[in-house]
Order: C-alpha cells, then structure tokens, then sequence
C-alpha cells in the first residue's frame, strides 16, 4: 500500500516518536494530579515543574510566567477575556485585532464587543500583511489589549508583531499574539519582545492535542477563565494534563534542538511544490496567497480558480494527499476563508483556496508527486 502524503501539518502534525514516549512514561508512573499531598501527588508535581522548567528555559522567560491550557483555542480565549476584563477597571475599553486572526481571537473580540468593548478590526492588504500605521492609529489611551497574530495560519504571513507591540507599549495596552503556528520554527525569546501575553499549543509541533501554553508576564493584568481549584497560581483551575505537558515539553525541546534543519526542510519541500506547479500547471490557472518573503516556511497557501477548494481537497484525499480548504477548524463549514476575503482577493481565487502545509518526514519527492496529482485533477475538472 502505498504510504499517504501528508501535506497539512498546520492542522495538526503527527506525535513524535519521544514525545509519545514521554507521555506514556509520565502516564505509566502512577496516579497523577499535582494538587494530591501524597507521594503520588508529589511525583506528579516533580514531571509538571520538570516540564514547566524546561519550556520556559527554551522561550525565553520565567517558569511561573507559563500557564498551562487545553490548547490554543483556550490560551487566545483566556488570554484576550483575562486581560480585558482586569483592564476594564482601569477604564480601559478598547480592543484592536486584525481581520486576518484565528477564528479563536475573532469570536473572543465579538464576545468583547457584546460585552461593551470597543473592537477595531485592523485590516490586511493584499499579501495579508496588518499595517504598523493603522495600528498606530487605533491604538490610543482607552486600548485594553491589542491582539495580532505571529503566523498567520492560512497564509503563513508574518506580522510585524514587535513594531506593533512596541506602540502598544508605549499607550500601556498589554499586547498578545497568538504563536501557535511560529513555535517551532521561530527563536521566541518571550523576555525580549514587547508581549504581555502569547498563546502556543502542543500538536502544532509533533506533541500530544488537548494541552496549550499561555505565557503571562509579571505584573500583567489578569482574571482567570476557568475558576475553580488553586492550580497554576490561581490562573486556571483544573487538574493539570501532566503527561501531554510532559510530552509538550520534550517536543519543544526537539523542535528548539532541530529548527534550522526542519525550516531548512520545509523550505525545502515548498520550493518543490512550487517549482512542480510552475512546471506542470498552465499559466494562470493558480496564484499563491500571502507574502513572497514575510512568511513562515511550513504554510503555501494557492488558489486553483475554476475549481472549489472542497472539490480539489477531496479530489487529493481519493489520490492519498491530505491538505485543507483553509483552517482546519473552519474547514468543514463551506464557508469561504475570512483571511483570504479580508485580502481583498476576487472571490473566484478566495473559495478556490487550498492550504499545503509541511513538516517532519515530507520530501521534495513528494511534493513532485503532489503537483502531477493537482495537474492531472484540474486537466480532468475542466
């Protein structure tokens, strides 16, 4: 049977190897809630201040500034509504966004809004990059939180998060970005930007789903989402998930060891698809999506104008290639892609959108493989 090609990392990536070791490790050491006085309870709180230890020496801060979270959807929630909400009562009622952010801080925003928060939408241009003068236009004195993401996680753009954070700054507004899609492949050195808060999630970068990662610098603002217990320092109740921390622990710590060689690679694997379109597709019958250059190395977004994306999704998945019509968690909806749209893209190029995203194990020869698949469906569709 021949081996399926996996081209929708920025989904979901599968578990490595060590990290799933970690987690079986962790799991088969015993009865594990860190809150128990017992021996048990004891052991549990060893792994999770192990783990914590760990990760906050690879980004950059203090341990005490992390909080672990059920994902990243979670981490943008608490993140946006904690912070909101203790800005409020220092008369604080702004928020600015952008229009291109996971739907995660999108839907949190109109949560804001109905609760009397006044949301300003950044817009993109065309290559789905948030100008920095906009934001220094929105930003004023009333800003509680300004929200922009490091990679944009349809199109792989990068945003000047540190330009804009630093006029976040110097309004006092606390600034978050949601990184899930940067770990891995950028150095995050949390002391060092202008970030109040930032969001990541395990399954982003080879650990276990259903554990996230909510970084809280010293003296920010904060009330909790989840109350509860007295677990990680009062800021969000609920036994912690000590073995998918562990083994988010251990992947960060592969991911952080091996990032020159995996951006090299998947650069590497990009390339290729590209250079496969360029050499198997007639001219005009696809466009790349985001930035030529201000982009990160793991996320091509390209529109196939005349077929749907669903058409063309279902299409690779019959030939053993798995990839998404934009993000994953929205996919299923039919709805054309918020980012895309946001662009200014035609709609033609918008609902015909198609998310290739790499990583550990993808090889250029796979990615030859995939452009004669993409040539030889748009051949038969049109």
């Amino acid at each position: 049977m021949t081996r399926p090609i996996y081209f929708d990392h920025a989904a979901t990536t599968p578990m490595h190897p060590a990290a799933l070791e970690a987690y079986l490790d962790a799991a088969r050491s015993g009865p594990l809630n860190p809150s128990s006085v017992h021996a048990c309870g004891r052991a549990a709180r060893r792994i999770l201040t192990g783990a914590r230890d760990r990760i906050a020496a690879l980004l950059g801060c203090h341990p005490h500034e992390l909080v672990f979270t059920g994902g990243g959807t979670e981490s943008d929630n608490a993140a946006l509504l904690g912070a909101a909400l203790a800005q409020r009562e220092r008369g604080r009622t702004g928020i600015v966004t952008t229009a291109v952010e996971h739907a995660a801080v999108l839907e949190t925003c109109r949560r804001l809004q109905e609760e009397g928060f006044r949301v300003t939408f950044l817009p993109a241009d065309e290559h789905g990059l948030v100008r920095v003068a906009d934001a220094e236009a929105a930003i004023d004195e009333r800003t509680a939180v300004v929200s922009v993401m490091t990679v944009n996680n349809e199109t792989g753009a990068r945003q000047p998060v540190e330009e804009i954070g630093a006029v976040a700054r110097s309004r006092g507004a606390l600034m978050h970005t949601d990184a899930v899609q940067a770990l891995g492949y950028e150095d995050i050195r949390l002391a060092d930007r202008p970030v109040d808060l930032a969001s990541f999630s395990s399954h982003k970068i080879g650990g276990p789903p259903g554990v996230g990662l909510l970084y809280i610098r010293d003296g920010t603002p904060f009330r909790p989402l989840l109350r509860g217990g007295p677990q990680e320092r009062g800021r969000r109740a609920g036994t912690e998930n000590v073995p998918a921390v562990s083994a988010f622990a251990r992947a960060l710590e592969l991911a952080a060891a091996e990032r020159e060689e995996r951006t090299r690679e998947t650069e590497r694997v990009r390339d290729a698809l590209l250079a496969g379109f360029a050499a198997e597709l007639p001219p005009g019958s696809w466009a790349v999506n985001g930035h030529p250059e201000q982009r990160a190395p793991h996320i091509l977004n390209v529109s196939f104008p005349g077929v749907s994306a669903q058409t063309m999704v279902m299409n690779l998945d019959l030939a053993g290639v798995a990839v998404s019509a934009g993000a994953a968690c929205s996919a299923g909806s039919l709805r054309p892609s918020h980012v895309l749209s946001a662009m200014g893209l035609p709609d033609e190029r918008v609902r015909s959108a198609v998310r290739f995203s790499f990583g550990l194990g993808n090889t250029t020869e796979e990615a030859a493989k995939v452009a004669k698949l993409v040539a030889t469906i748009l051949a038969r569709l049109s």
